[in-house]
Parts: C-alpha cells; structure tokens; sequence
C-alpha cells in the first residue's frame, strides 16, 4: 500500500479543520462576551475518542502498542448493533505521546485552550452539570467511533435531552463545533433526532434541530471520501506521513473491516472517479456487492483472510459485509435527502480549497496474478499494449482542491449529480492551510469566534 495515502486518510481522524474565506476580509481580534454565551458541544471525527477496556481499565486506543486482552476490532455478524466487545469512550483525544524521547502531539487540546483563553469558555461536564453551566461553557462529546453513526447521533440526542432537564432549561440550544466525521454524526442529530434510519424513503424531520442553533462542519466528508475505499482495502497507519513502525499500533484492513463507520465514509455516488486502464471514467457502485468481487476488494479474497479471522468470524464475514454496506449506502442517502422546507438550523463549513487531495483511483488488470489492482496514488504504470502512462497525466485526474484529506466539494455537499448542497449553508470558510495545521491559526480563531459570538442564527 502507499504511504502517502495512509498518512493522508489518519489526518481525516485527528486535525482539526477551519478555513476562512478571502472575501471575509483581514481577520482582527474578537473580544469574547463576559457572559451570557450560548453552551457548545464538541464532536470529534473517527479515531478522535478514547478506548478503555471497561474491564480492566486498559486504554487501548490510543495506544501506540496493541492490546493483548483486547484490541480495535468489532465482532462481527449481520446483526450489527448486537456487535458489542468490552471498550467504552471516557473522553476525547486531547493529546498523545508516541515515544519518551518526543513532546506530546496536540489533537484537540488546542481547540479546547483556544475555547477557554480567546473565547471566554470553561468546560463542563454531562453527568455533573449544575443550573450554572447553561452559558459560556463547552461539552465534550466522545463516542466509540467504530460503531455506526445513526447510533452514535441519537446517543447525542439523548445526552442533550437529559443535560437540558439536569440544568432546568428545556429550550435551550447548543452550538456545535463537529470535526470529519463528527459532522455527519451532528448533521444527522440535527435531521432525524432520535430516530433510527427510515425503512422507506428517507424524510428529514428535523426533529433534533431544536436542539441546536449554529453547526460548524469542519472538514467534514459530507459527500464521502476516497481515503475511506484507500483504507478498506490497505488500511491505513495512525503515524502522519504513512510511516509504518513497528512498534506504532497500525490498523489494518481487517481492523477496519469490522468498523461499521468506514463504510458510510465511503464517498457517495459521483463523488469520485474510477479510470480504467486508458484513463477513461469506468462505472462504479461502491455500495455493489458484486463490485467487490470483481475488483478483488471482499477481505474474504485477502491471501491473510484466514490468518486474521478466526472459523466463526470467517464464516459470518460475508454476511456481516453485506449488512454494513448496505447500512452505509441508507445513512448517505438519510443525509442526501432534500427537506422540502427550510431546516431550522444554520449550519457553516470551514475547510480550505488549495491543496491536492484523492479524489479518484485507477483500476489497473494483472493478467500475470489474475488479479485487478486499485491505484490511488499518481504513479505511472504500462498499459497492457505496452504504452506508458506518467505520473503527470495520473495527478489532475486523481486529485482535487481540498485540504488533502476532504475535498471541497466533499465538505460542500456538492457531486456531478447534485450541484446544490442538500443542506442549508450559513456560510462557506476556506484558508490555504494545510488540514494538520489550521487549529493553530489564531487568524481562524478570530473568524470563529466572531461568528459563535454573534446574536442565534435561529429563533
């Protein structure tokens, strides 16, 4: 597997992601208000919460050595929400230290001092909250980030229903501030409340959008992500950059084929490009089980399958597949569904639009392995009548502007197909920031401050 892309599909789970765009002008300190701010919640993206054996009290994630009593991996069966193992969530990932000899690497701690030094903000918590932390404080909402988002959004929902009778304020709305994935987790929240996902076509009820007032996605693929297909099929390696080390706990792609989250990250149909041999866009339905066959994509077909499943897992892998994916493809069309009145709730995307990120891969066939290969990496390669094809032709077609890791058509909500986002759009942010490095903008900080200090978006 390629480097480049593994260490591009981790950013997706621990950058925090802000953008503003120039025609917001020069950025200028903003004073945050004494007092009086409306509560905010904080959603972190995939990977972006902690793991502890609710045994033994082992964090397993993060952890840069794998568990021997436990590790990342789901059970599987068709059943998915029966798939339970032994780990809970206690907190966010605020920082995490890979080696002694290296400082701490920041993931959401900045985001978190940013909120209580430049915002005026102090953190509470769900189970302890009293009448006082109504205002100008900020919540922090970890989630095992394994298990599918619909259950993970009415989880939110319930937390938030019984804060609200814990500090006696029935009305009261929260803004969000939602990382990658978190954001599909806070947009569901918002359209379907406590609602499992509909068995005919999907509605919007924005049942849960009284619950909230302004909802920041940053960096979120509302329209999916190639580096989810990149990590099904390779995994990928929690280390920035794709470095594989062996005493760094990688996940890999029988880890997260036990995930089911990885398969509603997949990017929805026309939100990406698959070119066969001849550069030439070939039809493609990720959430086609045949597809996964033919391309050599089902784990079952990995050389590894039997070595990494044990008989009972290897038998209910298939069936448990099928059951993901298909979940996958009725979540993206839950959040696809267009609202035939205006939603109640003012939703702002901040990204940036100037960097090269995977938006499309190439399906090559090895004729002396009998096998199909899936390149996402702009690497050259010889047709099978012997032409050469160059690096340089592979990377306007593999690539588009974005962050790196999501797209700004992604984050944006827009495809071929659909050229108006399905959501309502308060406001569009971009920087040409890099996606690992616009939390520490203090520039950012300002736009986002100005706008959480602003008077409700909503009544």
């Amino acid at each position: 597997m390629n480097k480049q892309s593994r260490g591009r599909f981790v950013s997706i789970s621990f950058c925090i992601l802000l953008g503003v765009v120039a025609s917001f002008g020069q950025t200028t300190t903003v004073a945050a208000p004494a007092s009086g701010k409306a509560p905010i919640i904080i959603i972190p993206g995939l990977t972006g919460s902690d793991l502890v054996n609710s045994k033994t009290d082992e964090v397993v994630w993060f952890n840069q050595h794998r568990s021997r009593a436990d590790d990342i991996r789901l059970p599987i069966s068709p059943n998915l929400a029966s798939n339970h193992d032994n780990l809970v969530t206690k907190d966010i990932i605020r920082s995490v230290k890979f080696l002694k000899i290296l400082p701490e690497t920041e993931i959401y701690e900045r985001l978190i001092d940013a909120l209580q030094t430049r915002g005026g903000y102090r953190e509470a918590k769900w189970n302890t909250a009293t009448r006082m932390d109504a205002k100008d404080t900020f919540y922090v909402f970890p989630y095992d980030w394994r298990r599918d988002n619909v259950e993970n959004a009415r989880l939110l929902i319930r937390r938030i229903e019984t804060l609200k009778r814990r500090l006696g304020q029935p009305n009261l709305k929260f803004n969000v501030i939602a990382h990658s994935m978190g954001g599909l987790i806070a947009r569901y929240a918002a359209m379907y409340g406590n609602a499992d996902l509909p068995s005919g076509t999907p509605q919007p009820t924005w049942a849960g959008a009284k619950n909230f007032d302004k909802i920041f996605l940053l960096g979120t693929p509302n329209e999916g992500s190639v580096l989810s297909l990149n990590a099904l099929l390779n995994g990928f390696s929690y280390v920035g950059g794709g470095l594989n080390l062996p005493f760094i706990q990688n996940i890999t792609r029988f880890d997260i084929f036990t995930i089911p989250s990885s398969y509603q990250l997949l990017p929805h149909d026309g939100a990406f490009v698959a070119y066969d041999e001849n550069l030439k866009p070939v039809p493609v339905d990720l959430f086609d089980p045949a597809v996964w066959e033919k391309y050599d994509w089902a784990i079952w077909k990995d050389e590894a399958f039997t070595k990494k499943f044990d008989a009972n897992e290897q038998k209910y892998a298939k069936p448990f597949f099928l059951a993901a994916l298909a979940r996958g493809k009725k979540f993206q069309l839950a959040l696809d569904a267009v609202s035939t009145a205006k939603p109640p709730v003012s939703f702002y995307l901040m990204g940036a639009d100037c960097k090269d990120t995977p938006t499309a891969f190439v399906l090559l066939r090895d004729e002396k392995k009998n096998r199909w290969e899936t390149r996402f990496k702009p690497d050259g390669f010889t047709r099978s009548n012997g032409e050469k094809v160059k690096d340089v032709d592979l990377k306007p077609l593999l690539f588009a502007v974005g962050d790196s890791v999501v797209t700004k058509s992604s984050l944006a909500g827009i495809t071929p197909n659909n050229s108006k986002a399905t959501f309502p759009v308060t406001a569009e942010l971009y920087q040409c920031v890099g996606h690992n490095t616009l939390v520490t903008s203090p520039e950012v900080q300002d736009k986002l401050f100005a706008f959480l200090n602003a008077a409700p978006a909503t009544p």
